[in-house]
């Protein structure tokens, strides 16, 4: 077993500062929600993933907890080595049971987690190894794909990328198309895909997961205007703002926005951002499929479609798709 830590170089603050100030200065105002998860960020995520209303996880976590052996075998179909590169790796509480069965399959392989969060990848590496001792980690801290480059420069095996969670549900379709078009530039023919969908559902169902009654999406939102606050010298007041979401069945589109309560000036640094009263901040949208939408995106973009594992109630599935 070894342990590699790789990190992005000075910059991150630079970025930070140049994606929040191209959002607030645009027309609608957006934040990008990759920055969502500081140190704080991460914490409040763990509360959201388990609220009662938030579905998403113990969906997922179930085809995890048993149907790992099936995804083992379905990666491992060929018997080479290869590397586990898993985008957003969060806690790595569902990937683990997927560590596990390659383990116990006596797999060759390597993980590689990558997550933007500094606090996420330390967290792992000096955790999971505890768990799974045997387990090959190297961690990246940074995007996905300049971490992904990276991995393809460390290792020339095969490679099998998860991208769990719903997180290709936090892009527009559109920009999910752009996506897993750029991912599939960084692969190989035979390379391996694991990628996890919200599925189309009862509105109300699908609204309360990001409305909760506990106010604890509100608050997840409302962290990212108090990590400006610190790390950009910031004077958002966060009692000046209101969360609001939204849910469209027709396009599934479920949207978050942060809507100013009064005329106000912020400053973040030296730059002034002006909102009027009931002005929007759009903070995030979760994109929700049917099948269809989710064969077509693969066709689209250089995939083909292999499998699909479902949770018991059908809220989700994570698909495999195979670089064409």
């Amino acid at each position: 077993m070894s342990t590699t830590t790789i990190e992005t170089t000075t910059g991150n603050k630079t970025q930070f500062l140049q994606e929040t100030l191209t959002g607030l200065q645009s027309e609608p105002k957006f934040m990008l929600s990759k920055y969502f998860y500081d140190a704080t960020g991460d914490r409040i995520f763990q509360q959201i993933m388990e609220m009662e209303e938030y579905y998403l996880t113990n969906a997922e976590m179930e085809i995890l907890q048993y149907q790992s052996a099936q995804l083992s075998q379905a990666i491992s179909a060929d018997g080479t080595a290869f590397d586990l590169i898993e985008l957003g790796a969060g806690d790595a509480t569902k990937s683990i049971h997927l560590l596990k069965s390659l383990l116990n399959d006596q797999m060759e392989f390597s993980y590689f987690p990558i997550d933007i969060s500094e606090h996420v990848i330390s967290d792992l590496e000096e955790n999971l190894p505890k768990k799974l001792p045997e387990l090959d980690i190297k961690g990246l801290n940074g995007d996905y794909f300049d971490m992904l480059k990276k991995a393809t420069e460390l290792s020339d095996r095969r490679k099998v990328v998860l991208f769990m969670g719903a997180n290709i549900g936090n892009m527009t379709i559109t920009d999910a198309e752009s996506f897993c078009s750029s991912l599939k530039q960084l692969l190989s023919p035979n390379d391996l895909l694991i990628i996890g969908f919200d599925l189309k559902k009862n509105p109300q169902q699908i609204l309360a997961a990001y409305n909760d009654k506990g106010g604890i999406t509100r608050s997840f939102n409302l962290n990212l205007l108090q990590r400006i606050n610190k790390e950009l010298d910031g004077d958002f007041n966060l009692e000046n703002f209101e969360h609001y979401a939204n849910y469209d069945p027709a396009s599934g589109a479920c949207k978050s926005y942060l809507i100013s309560l009064k005329n106000q000036i912020v400053n973040i640094g030296r730059n002034a951002i002006h909102f009027i009263e009931n002005e929007y901040i759009f903070m995030e949208i979760s994109q929700k499929y049917s099948l269809t939408d989710i064969d077509q995106l693969a066709a689209k973009t250089g995939f083909k479609p292999l499998q699909r594992f479902f949770d018991q109630h059908q809220y989700f599935v994570d698909a495999i798709w195979k670089v064409d």
